[in-house]
């Protein structure tokens, strides 16, 4: 951890709640081992008091922040620019304070999303080739959308979104659509009481996302698949939620005989790098990963 001085930068992190994020430890490690003075710190932050929190950040002159539940998918409305591809999600997680011609950080503020890009970046470290394969995902939120919209264009052959019938589903409906016009992926909407449907595309998948909050404090008690019998062995089985590092949806994965089951810890950690990269413009080495995956115990 850097010593802080009156030079150091901040990067921020802003959703709620909070208070159980592994975010700010990822981070400052990364910096540390940079040379960069800069830290991160959490702060609780809702849609009440988003608009207020980035206009924080052009006047702190912050190098930005991660953005988190429940701001990523209105967060867009207050900064200058999108990237595209946190366009065709429509979800941002990322926000930076771009840096003028002398470097020094201009108050134009861009979004981008790098969860997608970060949780097949954690998939493809453990050996995984996704191409041809059939995937079911639960979730419509800013990184469910992520995830699909990364893996579609990366050769996912069939995509099975599935969500409960809340404000989010027709966003669901639309990524669906959107991936069925412009890649080769083959993507369907549906609804998460439909237990039947999920069962038989989960038998048939090759990977499973649970790309939803719960499972995650204060639904840590919870999950969203009723019984063992909806998973096979040889499914591949991932959860976004990284605290607790285990799910109770993750154990019933194990319970079932599936040996590969991943939480969300390689997922935070690439997307931290990549937003990390956009903070500091330092590239990201493999020694970095390497040393990172190590204090992180992935």
């Amino acid at each position: 951890m850097p010593n802080v001085s009156g030079h150091t930068e901040l990067v921020g992190l802003m959703a709620y709640p909070i208070r159980h994020t592994q975010s700010p430890t990822t981070h400052n490690l990364a910096y540390d081992w940079l040379g960069c003075d800069v830290i991160q710190l959490a702060f609780e932050v809702d849609n009440d008091t988003l608009k207020d929190s980035v206009q924080a950040i052009r006047s702190l002159k912050m190098l930005g922040s991660n953005i988190s539940m429940p701001n990523k998918t209105v967060v867009h409305q207050y900064l200058d620019e999108v990237d595209p591809a946190a366009q065709l999600c429509g979800a941002i997680n990322t926000v930076v304070n771009t840096r003028d011609e002398k470097g020094e950080v201009s108050g134009y503020l861009k979004g981008y999303n790098t969860d997608g890009a970060g949780y097949w970046q954690a998939v493809k470290e453990e050996g995984i080739d996704i191409k041809g394969m059939k995937m079911v995902l639960i979730g419509t939120g800013g990184a469910a959308t992520a995830i699909a919209a990364v893996g579609a264009l990366s050769g996912l052959a069939e995509l099975h979104i599935f969500n409960i019938q809340d404000k989010f589903y027709a966003r669901g409906e639309e990524m669906a659509a959107k991936i069925n016009e412009s890649t080769e992926c083959k993507a369907t909407m549906n609804d998460l009481a439909d237990k039947d449907l999920l069962k038989k595309l989960m038998q048939e998948a090759d990977i499973f996302c649970d790309a939803t909050g719960v499972g995650m404090h204060p639904l840590e008690d919870l999950t969203n698949i009723p019984d063992t019998s909806f998973f096979r062995p040889d499914l591949i089985v991932t959860d976004t939620v990284y605290a607790p590092r285990e799910t109770v949806m993750m154990k019933q994965a194990k319970e079932a005989g599936c040996t590969k089951v991943y939480n969300g810890i390689g997922m935070m950690l690439f997307q931290a790098l990549i937003a990390i990269e956009k903070y500091t413009l330092k590239p990201i080495t493999p020694e970095l990963i390497t040393y990172m995956k190590q204090q992180l115990g992935i």
